[in-house]
């Protein structure tokens, strides 16, 4: 959350400064061109990010308006911080640092339904590759084997057939089975022979929703959006909506996804090799794969390794 105050952030090893101001949020590269301080250390006053170490004054669009020691002196024009486009939307802050307004968002419409609850947990740090995160959210074979404490079924690990479809900007999956999404001890609430639709929408590299069908047409929105700190840092921003249950507290919300987080990033963050493998024979695959074929494939056409990708 950017209020009053700057903070920092670290995106692909490039450290960022994030600050808010009248004219909204504003991203730039985490140091002040005088000395090298980060601009994170500083405050905002008077719509101005100023810095720590000797006041210089930046604008929101990261031009220097302001050496206090010599407030008369004409401005370098290299005293201008890289900036990267940004956008707010599902309670988070998106950039790029490609730089230029064409990059698009996941489309998660949910977030502005008024028939949904928006809940927000906290973000989730793992020391893992964020093509190995995501390539974890879109496995529906692990429920059996991962998720026994919290929804998944050892006695239930047969995946049945799905379909993958290109999209846009990535790939679409539907997958049907009986794999309850209820918490233990609530998982008598759904018909005996009730089908569990899970769809997948994949939007490259490191963003996916997915949508569980719930009984008696409700429905649970989850936007995965892994941010690659560094080659093998992720952190992971996770929204939710829901159409039911929205008067109810969200403390055990927070809880059970929260236990679902901690047992896959058990797994995730001890696969070898750490990097997600681009080249199809590096590994074994099977036919609950291919969701995670086809997005290593999407990776590929990318351009992000010819080998592997973080």
């Amino acid at each position: 959350h950017v209020k009053a105050q700057p903070i920092s952030a670290t995106l692909l090893d490039q450290r960022l400064v994030v600050w808010r101001t009248t004219a909204g949020i504003s991203v730039a590269n985490d140091i002040c061109l005088h000395r090298g301080i980060p601009l994170s250390m500083g405050h905002v006053q008077s719509d101005q990010l100023i810095c720590k170490y000797h006041g210089f004054h930046y604008s929101s669009e990261g031009r220097c308006v302001l050496i206090p020691s010599q407030p008369g002196a004409s401005i370098p024009p290299k005293l201008c911080l890289k900036t990267y486009p940004v956008k707010e939307a599902y309670g988070l802050i998106w950039t790029s640092l490609a730089g230029g307004e064409s990059y698009s968002l996941p489309d998660f419409f949910e977030w502005e339904d008024a028939d949904y609850q928006q809940i927000l947990p906290n973000a989730v740090d793992l020391k893992a590759a964020a093509g190995r995160q995501m390539e974890g959210f879109l496995d529906v074979a692990h429920f059996a084997w991962v998720h026994t404490e919290t929804f998944g079924d050892s006695n239930n690990p047969i995946v049945p057939r799905y379909d993958v479809k290109p999209t846009t900007n990535g790939v679409h999956a539907e997958y049907l089975s009986t794999v309850s999404n209820f918490p233990k001890g609530l998982q008598d609430l759904a018909p005996a022979d009730f089908q569990w639709l899970r769809v997948f929408d994949v939007h490259f590299p490191f963003t996916a929703q997915l949508t569980v069908h719930f009984p008696d047409n409700g429905r649970l929105c989850i936007l995965n959006a892994a941010s690659p700190v560094s080659a093998r840092k992720t952190r992971v921003f996770c929204p939710i909506c829901r159409n039911f249950d929205r008067e109810m507290p969200l403390e055990p919300v927070y809880e059970f996804n929260y236990q679902v987080f901690a047992e896959d990033k058990e797994v995730v963050e001890a696969q070898h090799p750490e990097d997600l493998p681009l080249e199809l024979l590096a590994e074994v695959h099977i036919r609950a794969d291919k969701t995670s074929i086809a997005y290593r494939k999407g990776l590929s056409a990318l351009g992000l390794g010819s080998v592997y990708t973080a």
